[in-house]
């Protein structure tokens, strides 16, 4: 548990980092999540003792780095959604794209994209680059013994 303490710090970092520099919006956290599904199983390996234990921590891992990213969307965002209730607010001119046909549909749809939809796309892009990781590139500790095998001839 010790060795992980130094890449959960890094990522709690990183992840607050991407987030700030987005401003708010999580493209750089999303990105992010391709770079942790890469070095997941890698750092993950010696938890689990063969593919499928791996690939089951390193989506727990994915849903983790998710959450940290929901638990920030939720600290930003969240308190803005007091003005779905307030008359007086002015959602036209708040700042967001106003995509949709009225100002208070868009102003719901941008915050479920950032709230719910943004960090589910980080745990989407995190679990999908770990498992094409762990396909093309299978840690050493974990390769089975015939795929040693082929690879020496």
């Amino acid at each position: 548990m010790r060795k992980l303490l130094f890449p959960i710090m890094a990522f709690i970092f990183l992840d607050i980092l991407a987030v700030g520099a987005g401003m708010g919006v999580p493209i750089f956290a999303i990105l992010l999540g391709f770079v942790v599904g890469w070095f997941s199983p890698s750092v993950l390996s010696n938890t689990a003792s063969h593919v499928r234990q791996l690939l089951r921590v390193c989506l727990i891992a994915a849903g983790a780095t998710s959450g940290l990213t929901f638990l920030l969307m939720l600290v930003i965002w969240g308190p803005i959604t007091r003005m779905l209730f307030d008359p007086l607010a002015d959602i036209a001119n708040f700042g967001i794209p106003l995509i949709l046909y009225e100002p208070k549909a868009s102003f719901i749809g941008w915050m479920v994209l950032m709230i719910i939809i943004s960090p589910l796309l980080q745990a989407i892009a995190s679990g999908f680059t770990a498992s094409v990781r762990l396909a093309w590139f299978p840690p050493s500790s974990l390769r089975a013994p015939e795929y040693m095998a082929k690879q020496d001839r």
